[in-house]
C-alpha cells in the first residue's frame, strides 16, 4: 500500500501524520518506507534527527540522476536510509529539490517516482509519501505513484473552503494519470472537542458525505516534544492519548485492506 499525505495548505500536520502512522506500521512489524518530497524536510528531520545525509543519497540525488543519463545508474534502494527504528526507512528530502523542480517538470519526469516505488514493491509493505504544501511537480508525482490519499484537515473555515479545490485536483489526476487512486479519507488534526467551531466544521463535512476518518487527532503540546526529540509518539509515550489516537487511526486504515 502506497499512501500520499497531501494538503495544499501548510501547517496542517502532513509530516506529523506521515511519520507517526509510518512509525506505528513499522512497530507492528511491517516493512515501512517514508518518502519525503518536501524540500523543507520535516519528515526527514523527524525520523532521522540531525543525521547529516549526503545529497547524493537523498531524493535530490535520485531526481538529479533522472536528469543526467548514466550507463550505470544507482538503484533506487541506494537512496534509502535506515531510521533509528527497526523496519522503518526513509528516502530523505534535501533543499536542492526546490532547484531541481523546474528542470524535472520541463523534461516530464512525472512518472519517475511511480516507477521507482514499483521497483521497491517487494521490499516494503507500506509506503507513506509526504508532500509539499502545493500542487507542484513533487505532489503530482506522489499522487500518480500512490494507491490512496490521506488529507490532513485543521478545523477552520479557510481549510474547509480549500478542501473542495483539493478534492477536485485529486480527481483530475485520478482521471488523467492514476485511475486506481482513491481518497482514503480526511484526517481531522488538532481537534479541540470542547470548542464549538471545530465540532461544527467537522459535522458539516460529514453531513456532506465526505470521508472523514475517526478518531480525530487531539491538539496536544506533547507533539512538540515529539518533534524536538525526533521521536514519533509511539516511541516517545505510547500511553499518551494522542499516541493512542494515532494507533487507532492506523488500525482503522489497515482494517479496510485486511492488513
Amino acid at each position: 500500500m502506497r499512501r500520499v499525505v497531501f494538503n495544499q495548505k501548510g501547517g496542517v500536520g502532513k509530516s506529523t501524520i506521515t511519520c507517526n502512522l509510518a512509525a506505528i506500521s513499522a512497530h507492528r512489524g511491517k516493512r515501512t518506507l517514508v518518502v519525503d518530497l518536501d524540500p523543507q524536510g520535516n519528515s526527514t528531520q523527524y525520523l532521522l534527527g540531525n543525521a547529516d545525509t549526503e545529497q547524493a543519497l537523498t531524493l535530490a540525488g535520485f531526481f538529479d540522476q533522472t536528469l543526467n543519463f548514466k550507463l550505470n545508474p544507482k538503484g533506487t534502494e541506494e537512496f534509502i536510509v535506515a531510521s533509528p527504528y527497526e523496519g522503518l526507512h526513509v528516502m530523505p528530502s534535501h533543499p536542492l529539490l526546490e532547484e531541481l523542480q523546474s528542470k524535472l517538470e520541463s523534461r516530464y519526469k512525472i512518472y519517475k517516482l511511480r516507477d521507482a516505488l514499483q521497483e521497491l514493491a517487494e521490499d516494503y509493505d507500506e509506503v507513506y509519501i509526504d508532500t509539499p504544501p502545493a500542487l507542484n511537480f513533487y505532489t503530482r508525482s506522489a499522487l500518480i505513484a500512490a494507491d490512496a490519499c490521506l488529507i490532513p484537515f485543521d478545523c477552520d473555515d479557510f481549510s474547509r473552503r480549500a478542501l473542495y479545490s483539493l478534492l477536485e485536483n485529486v480527481e483530475e489526476i485520478k482521471a488523467d494519470h492514476n485511475r486506481h487512486l482513491e481518497v482514503e479519507g480526511i484526517v481531522v488534526n488538532q481537534f479541540q472537542p470542547r470548542a464549538s467551531l471545530p465540532q461544527k466544521v467537522v459535522q458539516e463535512l460529514i453531513d456532506e458525505g465526505l470521508p472523514v476518518l475517526s478518531p480525530y487527532l487531539s491538539a496536544s503540546v506533547k507533539i512538540k516534544e515529539s518533534h524536538e526529540q525526533a521521536r514519533p509518539m509511539i516511541h516517545l509515550d505510547a500511553r499518551h492519548k494522542l499516541a493512542q489516537e494515532f494507533v487507532a487511526l492506523h488500525d482503522a486504515l489497515a482494517a479496510r485492506y485486511g492488513t
